[in-house]
């Protein structure tokens, strides 16, 4: 059970709440759950025109990316896979295809819409490197956590805390810059920025 208690003195000007830092067997130990919702891969240009029209429409967006696994020190791949997740859909843009494209960077830079994610500064930063932007309504939900007093700051161990149930990690490591990308492969893109969304939701609710 993940320990919770109210903090004499936060220090945070959050929620005034405290979580003790879940360990591995105990995040392990919650139920996996993966993203239900409608997938839509997206793999030309055409199909991001009509994704990012959608995609506008929404408020807050689930954001992360993917990049072939690196295995030498110093050793950079540069995304090619963006995820985005709002409340009708997630998208997983296959940017080995359709490209870091303008309407997808007039997204990304549309500060009117926020995107959550974790530890959102190096993806910004090699996104930037594909094709520059200027990013605009970015939060990085592993600070909100840090306000709100939760221990745990990366994906995995927030959703442990937060949500109550963990996500695989199985695909991690796979290769992102396949021609096409598995079926397990676009789940976990898809889950990855549901997640972002969904912590995003429970932390502004923590920390109002």
């Amino acid at each position: 059970m993940t320990k919770q208690h109210a903090s004499k003195d936060s220090g945070n000007g959050g929620s005034g709440r405290e979580w003790s830092r879940l360990s591995k067997d105990e995040i392990n130990a919650r139920p996996i759950r993966k993203y239900k919702g409608p997938i839509h891969l997206v793999r030309d240009s055409q199909e991001v025109v009509s994704a990012v029209r959608r995609l506008e429409k929404e408020k807050v967006l689930g954001f992360d990316t993917e990049a072939r696994p690196t295995f030498r020190s110093g050793q950079v791949h540069l995304p090619t896979v963006l995820q985005l997740a709002g409340a009708h859909g997630a998208y997983v843009f296959q940017l080995k295809h359709c490209r870091f494209s303008k309407p997808l960077r007039r997204l990304l830079a549309n500060p009117k819409i926020i995107k959550a994610g974790v530890a959102l500064d190096r993806d910004i930063e090699e996104l930037h490197q594909l094709a520059p932007f200027k990013p605009a309504g970015f939060v990085d939900v592993g600070e909100m956590a840090k306000q709100a007093g939760c221990k745990n700051h990366g994906l995995r161990g927030m959703a442990a805390a937060l949500l109550n149930f963990r996500v695989s990690k199985n695909s991690q490591r796979s290769n992102w810059a396949k021609e096409t990308l598995s079926p397990e492969q676009i789940e976990y893109a898809a889950t990855d920025a549901w997640v972002g969304r969904e912590l995003y939701h429970k932390l502004q609710e923590l920390l109002s």
